[in-house]
């Protein structure tokens, strides 16, 4: 919500700049040289600021709201002539209501998606539950051992160093301390419930698959790369309880 506003202020500051816009439409209409720093930085203002805005266009388009392209280089070529059909109390009137617009359908669209979730993951759950090796929980956890060790198993107050690889259903991973090529440390009672919970039920040397309802996870929240009300499919591999001397360290 704050990135569609910042970039409605933002075309908001460049329709209302005043320049020399026959000059400008001169230097348009010649070949573009970037030969010096100066000429550099004039252009990537430029690019950023198209870049941004096709963005911005795009993301609009998909809610369904569609902006004449046209209308929006008018309006730059008048506002550097100094000839803005809008004052500026009128500009930020209406890029407002636009934003509440978008906002409202933003809100709209992520509860269709939000629902989608949710459907798609008690389906999942239900299926993958009927498998052979696959555990159920009383919380509705649910767990393959994958490789079973013979270490101590660690209890929700301990500190666990840990390698594992989250993905959605449709197996888009979201994070991997894998591909980080680094494992990661953190308090047990720190995390989402299913690691709390899932965790606790390994010895160490084990790696365990997860599958964890949005209850035990996220829940509702929309973490961008993680849509809200997302069942989450973990490997975990439990590498070591530390002790107090090395959790503080690694602090």
């Amino acid at each position: 919500m704050k990135k569609t506003i910042k970039l409605s202020l933002i075309a908001a500051s460049v329709l209302t700049l005043t320049a020399c816009n026959q000059e400008a439409k001169q230097e348009q209409a010649a070949p573009v040289k970037l030969e010096t720093e100066a000429q550099q930085q004039a252009y990537g203002i430029g690019a950023s600021v198209g870049n941004f805005l096709n963005k911005d266009l795009a993301d609009k388009k998909e809610l369904g709201v569609e902006l004449d392209q046209a209308l929006l280089m008018r309006g730059f070529e008048d506002a550097l002539a100094g000839e803005s059909k809008l004052d500026e109390e009128k500009i930020r009137e209406v890029l407002t209501a636009l934003d509440t617009s978008v906002r409202t359908k933003q809100e709209a669209q992520a509860k269709v998606e939000a629902e989608k979730s949710k459907v798609a993951g008690e389906k999942y759950l239900a299926d993958n539950a009927a498998k052979e090796g696959v555990t159920v929980t009383e919380s509705g956890l649910q767990y393959e051992v994958i490789t079973q060790g013979d270490g101590e198993k660690p209890v929700a107050t301990d500190v666990v160093k840990v390698h594992y690889k989250g993905t959605l259903l449709d197996g888009t991973e979201f994070d991997s301390s894998y591909s980080r090529n680094e494992p990661t440390t953190f308090p047990l009672n720190r995390v989402i419930a299913g690691w709390t919970e899932g965790l606790q039920l390994m010895p160490v040397g084990s790696k365990y698959k997860f599958t964890i309802p949005a209850d035990l996870a996220y829940g509702d929240r929309d973490l961008g790369k993680i849509p809200a009300n997302s069942t989450l499919v973990f490997e975990v591999e439990l590498l070591e309880i530390q002790d107090e001397e090395q959790a503080a360290a690694a602090e």
